[in-house]
């Protein structure tokens, strides 16, 4: 395993465990006993437990140490086992993590008032922070987690126990209730500042509350601090069920607000109490398809190596011969494309016939998703071939990081090349869960910004381990954008590191919003490439509504929205003809800030696509063709 502190700096997103004492409540052991203990009574039982974890797709897990301090385990009459059950936490998670996963020492807080309001005084409670700090690291923990602290006064002791004896990271977690603040009245805003003052490295929430409170805190404190945050919420609220508690929050609950930390800052997401490791598997699904597994900073730097590492006899096919759509592009030229999704089956028939209108009109590509929102459909890729090979436009090839490893990646580019495919869109595809098939594994062993460094290095004539394939690939490189993102800053960086792993051009997510898409172009402006904006005709109210409110990033204006339920109400006919409307007035808005179009198909019906187009010169009354409802 890496040092921590190295990690500290990446962009990654780490995965937390979830709640030890849930796991070993599930597995028999009541609350009459201290849980520490297990580490000396029942080892294999608590082992057990971080192994699940760690299967799960925990990256960080906590050693089982939550109330391992003197005051906490005097009831059981263990107090003078400090240090025998700290070592032997640590040795237990450090057997169950091999080199899969970091060892956090988890301590919490000493169940005492400290002054000015109880008779333990500050240094009193830092004595016995250290003497728990002590065992833990005599085991070898790579770091310290404090957790589920309702007082500054005394997490702040703990800090300095941890710091007069170690330097090793420490992630520093306040526990909040149902008003946002914590048991004691403190607020996120006054916690999350005086943290930042502190030796510490991550500023944090856990336990308390659920998701939704503890997201809303987060939103709070991501201003007011640079250092990383953490989130691990409880699962939910805990319910009486017949004399048992029960935390109601499903594991597709926790691991869709997963994706909202991550939005909203948070570097470290887990889970606290009733977070099984069914709860961990679907969080960390979801965070691979938002921070994959090789590190960015990995990324740029492979990406400034390519030029070292092209083999001599290589000729680099420059941009504009790779296709005409490259050609296009790198003149400068507007390009036109039309979203047409794969079949759903294995007759591509009806697809292709779609398609024919196209080529017979003139638009210079078409746009094969590959999967989205994770549905199941034909391969695109087999279905960009067909496009090619019977048609003779060329095809777009959406290609996402979603289901296939590095290995199957790099076969099914080297096979595109050799079929004749020259045009990618690389994105990094969402998760199963969104699909018919949650259960279904999702890989993201890269995201887009370290696949655009693999195709850029095919196309030197190299692998991903720079090793020689011969004749280089030839692909014309693009990239999603979303001018909507929740986190506008996270995405102009993202961008930035798309376009210094050796993107040509990018595609936008749907644009409805066009000043949103304008001030978006203005704050690209200092790594900007050929932008091709994404237009979506809509056909109704609902639909509208849909894309409001359910697709990630797309922001529908009210004007728009209204416009849409006041043709809705007349009639279908008047709804898609309004929607169409709507998408020629937003392509005019921006056709001079643009470089091209890519205009999507509503369930799969390319006349209304084609109308869109009289908004361009080249189309203007040319497409005369009456839509088919």
């Amino acid at each position: 395993m890496k040092n921590f502190r190295e990690i500290l700096d990446s962009e990654h997103v780490y995965v937390f465990d979830g709640a030890v004492g849930t796991r070993l409540y599930d597995k028999g052991v009541y609350i009459n006993r201290s849980y520490d203990e297990l580490n000396l009574a029942a080892p294999d039982l608590v082992r057990e437990v971080h192994e699940e974890y760690v299967k799960a797709g925990a990256e960080i897990i906590e050693t089982n140490t939550f109330g391992a301090t003197r005051h906490k385990l005097q009831p059981y009459g263990l107090e003078t086992k400090v240090r025998d059950i700290n070592i032997a936490a640590v040795r237990i998670a450090r057997e169950a993590a091999g080199d899969r996963a970091f060892v956090a020492g988890a301590i919490g807080p000493l169940g005492l008032r400290i002054e000015p309001f109880g008779p333990t005084s500050f240094d009193e409670a830092k004595e016995m922070f250290q003497e728990q700090v002590e065992g833990l690291l005599e085991g070898g923990v790579d770091l310290f987690v404090l957790e589920t602290f309702s007082e500054l006064p005394v997490i702040e002791q703990a800090i300095r126990a941890v710091r007069e004896l170690s330097d090793l990271p420490i992630v520093a977690q306040m526990a909040i209730q149902m008003d946002g603040n914590t048991t004691f009245g403190t607020s996120p805003e006054v916690f999350t500042s005086r943290l930042d003052e502190l030796d510490v490295d991550v500023i944090g929430l856990n336990c308390g509350m659920g998701p939704n409170h503890v997201l809303n805190a987060l939103e709070k404190m991501r201003p007011l601090t640079s250092k990383k945050l953490s989130a691990q919420p409880n699962a939910g609220l805990p319910r009486d069920v017949q004399g048992r508690q029960f935390y109601m929050g499903s594991p597709d609950y926790m691991a869709e607000f997963s994706r909202r930390f991550v939005q909203a800052g948070a570097k470290f997401v887990g889970g606290c109490c009733g977070t099984t490791p069914t709860h961990i598997k679907l969080i960390a699904e979801a965070i691979r398809s938002v921070s994959p597994r090789q590190a960015i900073s990995e990324a740029r730097k492979q990406s400034a190596q390519i030029a070292d590492v092209t083999p001599t006899d290589v000729h680099v096919v420059p941009a504009d011969e790779r296709s005409r759509w490259a050609a296009k592009i790198a003149r400068g030229e507007f390009v036109t494309s039309v979203e047409v999704l794969p079949p759903k089956g294995c007759d591509a028939e009806k697809t292709l016939d779609s398609i024919r209108l196209l080529k017979d009109a003139g638009v210079d590509g078409v746009n094969i998703p590959d999967g989205p929102r994770a549905q199941t459909r034909m391969s695109a890729q087999a279905t960009a071939v067909l496009v090619e090979r019977e048609i003779g436009i060329e095809a777009v090839l959406h290609y996402c990081c979603r289901d296939r490893n590095l290995l199957g990646m790099m076969s099914d580019l080297l096979g595109a090349a050799a079929l004749g495919l020259h045009n990618l869109l690389i994105i990094t595809g969402d998760p199963p869960k969104m699909g018919p098939y949650p259960d279904a594994t999702a890989v993201f062993d890269i995201d887009a910004i370290g696949l655009t460094n693999m195709v850029n290095k095919l196309n030197h004539g190299v692998d991903i381990g720079n090793n020689p394939i011969g004749k280089p690939t030839a692909f014309s490189i693009g990239v999603g954008v979303n001018p909507g993102a929740v986190n506008l800053d996270e995405e102009i960086r993202r961008f930035e590191w798309k376009v210094e792993a050796g993107a040509e051009y990018a595609i936008t997510q749907p644009v409805f919003d066009t000043n949103q898409l304008l001030r978006f172009l203005d704050k690209i402006s200092h790594v900007r490439i050929p932008i091709v904006a994404g237009i979506w005709p809509l056909i109704s109210y609902r639909n509208a509504e849909f894309m409001h409110n359910e697709v990630p990033g797309v922001n529908v204006t009210p004007e728009i929205l209204e416009r849409m339920r006041i043709a809705s109400e007349k009639s279908k006919e008047h709804a898609r003809d309004e929607g169409i409307a709507i998408a020629r007035d937003s392509l005019r808005e921006v056709r001079d800030v643009i470089q091209g179009v890519q205009v999507s198909a509503p369930f799969g019906n390319v006349r209304y696509a084609l109308q869109v187009f009289d908004a361009l010169d080249q189309f203007a009354n040319t497409n005369t063709a009456a839509p088919v409802a």
